[in-house]
């Protein structure tokens, strides 16, 4: 057996090529802020901003022209409490969202659901002295998600790993008429230090404590896996692992588990490293980049959200 053979001529490599990368693979995540005519950079982050929702439509017709037709909202209200009521009342995400859909119909919308942007004390619901209580939150997650249907929005993300999270949001949006609305849940969404840059962007950083309670342990492989395989059978349609470069052994376990569409996001820590990585010159940014991009779909993800989707999107019609 001589395997160089298929690899001695650059078409032949092209054909047996296993995994490939398309630009429909990517969801571009973005973040609307509740004030106006305001474009933040953030130092952690770069080339990722907070933007008003005049800034959000010019980015949206930016990602039309390059065949990006798929975002993820987080939204950064205007004044935050203990349950996080800017998001449950024309809150700016449905606002963003339905200005988005208005604008570019052709646009899909997906909108994150949680309550960690929203709270002073930036955790994802209801506490009950230092603690989350699960079931309160599920109410307000529920309320929360029927204001972004009602907005719009073509799929709901739900985020803060919440017991019975899935079947609760199913149940809100069937019961409402909402029924072949789809829900991506964070499945498998660890309690990871690869975060930090995204809370300097969402201005979601705990006033106190952790999340570790409710996210999970990035030691525990079996679990993992019990968690996606739970959202699955309480109606979740597409199950995701959060982060991703550093899980993609349970990208794999659930890959082998599960037929569902699954997704991995590409989170800011890792964003961020590539970004300054390439800024210092230590890697060649474009080829890492590619490699890393290859590595979430030989795992077995069907959707890759990243911050980085449109360079890829440069990348892939270049190449």
């Amino acid at each position: 057996m001589r395997l160089r053979r298929t690899r001695m001529h650059p078409v032949m490599r092209d054909m047996v090529r296993e995994t490939s990368l398309d630009i429909a693979d990517f969801m571009y995540p973005l973040f609307v802020i509740d004030e106006q005519n305001v474009k933040n950079p953030i130092a952690s982050m770069p080339d990722v901003y907070q933007m008003s929702i005049e800034y959000l439509l010019e980015e949206c017709r930016e990602l039309v022209e390059l065949g990006i037709y798929s975002v993820l909202l987080f939204g950064i209200p205007a004044y935050k409490d203990a349950k996080g009521s800017s998001a449950l009342d024309n809150s700016i995400v449905a606002r963003a969202t339905h200005a988005i859909k208005t604008r570019f119909p052709q646009m899909f919308v997906a909108v994150d659901l949680c309550f960690c942007e929203y709270t002073d004390h930036g955790h994802c619901g209801i506490l009950d002295g230092g603690s989350v209580d699960n079931d309160a939150t599920l109410e307000i997650l529920g309320l929360q998600a029927l204001h972004l249907a009602q907005s719009g929005a073509d799929l709901i993300a739900p985020s803060g790993m919440m017991d019975k999270m899935i079947a609760h949001l199913r149940k809100v949006l069937d019961e409402s008429g909402f029924y072949n609305l789809p829900i991506m849940s964070y499945s498998t969404k660890f309690a990871s230090a690869y975060y930090g840059p995204f809370r300097d962007v969402a201005q979601s950083t705990p006033s106190f404590g952790d999340r570790k309670t409710y996210q999970e342990d990035g030691a525990n492989r079996r679990e993992a896996l019990r968690e996606s395989l739970n959202d699955e059978k309480e109606g979740a349609d597409i199950l995701m692992v959060k982060p991703a470069l550093a899980y993609l052994d349970i990208v794999r376990d659930i890959r082998e588990a599960s037929l569902l569409p699954l997704a991995v996001y590409n989170v800011s820590g890792e964003y961020s490293m590539l970004k300054y990585a390439g800024k210092a010159g230590v890697i060649d940014y474009e080829r890492v980049l590619l490699e890393t991009m290859i590595s979430f779909k030989r795992a077995g993800a069907d959707i890759i959200i990243s911050y980085h989707s449109k360079e890829m999107a440069h990348i892939l019609k270049t190449r």
